[in-house]
């Protein structure tokens, strides 16, 4: 593939950690303003070089980071626009509700593992830990996310219109972010769910389909339904029927995203969905057609204990496969390092999953010693570029890792890369994009990816450190040539 060498032009430092970046107009303006979301719950926008803000909900947020050293996957996570926002001033939020920190999901006698946080990783010689189930979620959940509706007035001031939905979570983790954007198809408002965390999706939530989280969900945010207060639920079928109503799922079997982007070509939609990875894989899906099925019809498919129509209904496969292989884990042999060997964590789910799940068009591994390549950590952003100010990138996708593997020492660095779709149905190659920015002794972890409303500009958010109560150490750069 053609090397590609760009720049990174400062927008604004010191911030919180930007989970969001996007561009709309502003009522009465003409040109597109930069806006960021922090994790924290701050929303800034930047327009002719000024930094402003556009709405403070941090009192609104769930606190950060006060276990796990610092470590924390919940927040403000989403920020979408609405496509007529110029007119009707309308955008949607998705965060973790303060007050809401629950004792988490996992019985009490499953013991965790790994460094902190600690996850959740099933024993191949105990059955019992292959198919847990989350019961007495009413008490046994770690926090609550809501997405809301707010209006922004016409005297500047943004004001929540109403909530469209409450979701318990399970555990702290794979949230997603950028978890709210609008269909370029069909104008729909899409939210992208994780598993609800911990690892290796314990309860197998993404699979089932009456369950919210690992889906990606359409809302038909025209229809006002208009219920004060709606229920915290888990599940489709919990929920009021006027907001069944308004749904409908586009695909299951998503461990954990960086939102859904699309991408025009001949006068169709191709859709982009990252899928983060548990120990070996990052992946990245694409599709142009695809069958959402309503959320009413998925419902009644379980009363009748039969299944929903399956064609044109998006599977990534997660829990049983991670991006191109079959979930894992390590079966150590204290006694014998050279014995430790990689077992399928699911077998059976992975067989019977496999022609049926959507396989990815880029893969990158943990550990990959090729040229040119990296070893990666955490998929954070994909973006199609369709700009000709970096003529290398024009038509491809580009795609931001969170840090360099094996870079466990200070200062640690994001990697950029990019790709182009091929048409021979076979794994997409990709390199990896230099860049010329010294950020000196600190560490550059890339947290979030964005681009403008015509996506011939592309932003990146960067941060200076894993803890989310390190305040102030993000950046937002411009990605040029």
């Amino acid at each position: 593939m053609i090397k590609v060498k760009v720049g990174l032009r400062p927008i604004v430092t010191n911030i919180n950690l930007p989970t969001v970046l996007k561009t709309t107009i502003l009522p009465g303006d003409s040109i597109e303003s930069l806006f960021i979301a922090t994790q924290v719950g701050e929303i800034f926008y930047i327009r002719n070089g000024v930094i402003r803000i556009f709405l403070d909900i941090r009192q609104n947020v769930i606190k950060l980071g006060v276990s796990g050293g610092g470590y924390d996957e919940r927040g403000l996570v989403g920020l979408a626009f609405h496509p007529a926002f110029y007119y009707n001033g309308l955008f949607y939020l998705h965060y973790s509700v303060a007050g809401t920190q629950g004792p988490g999901a996992l019985p009490d006698s499953i013991t965790l593992s790994g460094a902190l946080p600690k996850f959740f990783t099933p024993d191949p010689c105990d059955p019992s830990t292959l198919n847990l189930e989350w019961t007495n979620r009413e008490i046994k959940y770690d926090h609550i996310d809501t997405v809301e509706e707010w209006v922004l007035h016409s005297n500047g001031q943004p004001l929540k219109r109403r909530t469209l939905l409450n979701l318990r979570r399970p555990f702290f983790n794979h949230n997603g972010v950028n978890s709210l954007n609008f269909s370029s198809e069909t104008g729909k408002l899409v939210l992208t769910t994780g598993d609800g965390g911990s690892g290796f999706d314990p309860f197998n939530l993404s699979q089932d389909n009456i369950e919210i989280a690992g889906k990606i969900i359409e809302i038909d945010a025209a229809k006002n339904t208009f219920i004060n207060n709606p229920p915290v639920v888990t599940r489709f079928n919990e929920l009021p029927g006027s907001i069944q109503e308004t749904l409908t799922v586009i695909a299951k079997g998503v461990r954990n995203i960086p939102g859904i982007s699309f991408q025009r070509v001949c006068n169709q939609y191709i859709k982009y969905i990252g899928n983060v990875g548990q120990d070996l894989v990052e992946s990245i899906f694409s599709f142009i057609h695809y069958k959402p099925i309503p959320v009413t019809e998925l419902i009644q498919a379980s009363l009748n204990k039969s299944e929903a129509d399956p064609e044109g209904f998006i599977n990534f496969g997660w829990r049983a496969w991670e991006g191109v292989l079959p979930a894992s884990i390590l079966r150590k042999c204290p006694a014998n390092p050279d014995l430790d060997e990689k077992v399928i964590a699911y077998y059976n789910e992975a067989v019977k999953t496999s022609t049926r799940r959507l396989e990815p068009v880029i893969s990158y591994f943990r550990e990959d010693p090729r040229p040119n390549k990296f070893e990666g950590t955490a998929l954070t952003g994909v973006q199609p570029y369709m700009g000709n100010r970096i003529p290398g990138l024009t038509g491809s996708v580009v795609f931001t890792d969170l840090a360099r593997n094996r870079e466990s020492k200070p200062p640690v660095r994001g990697v950029l890369a990019y790709f182009r779709v091929r048409t021979k149905c076979k794994l997409n190659d990709f390199s990896v994009i230099e860049t010329d920015y010294n950020f000196g002794s600190q560490s550059a972890y890339y947290v979030s990816l964005g681009t403008n409303l015509n996506q011939s500009r592309l932003f990146l958010g960067v941060y200076g450190s894993m803890r989310v109560r390190d305040f102030n150490q993000g950046s937002v750069f411009e990605i040029v040539p």
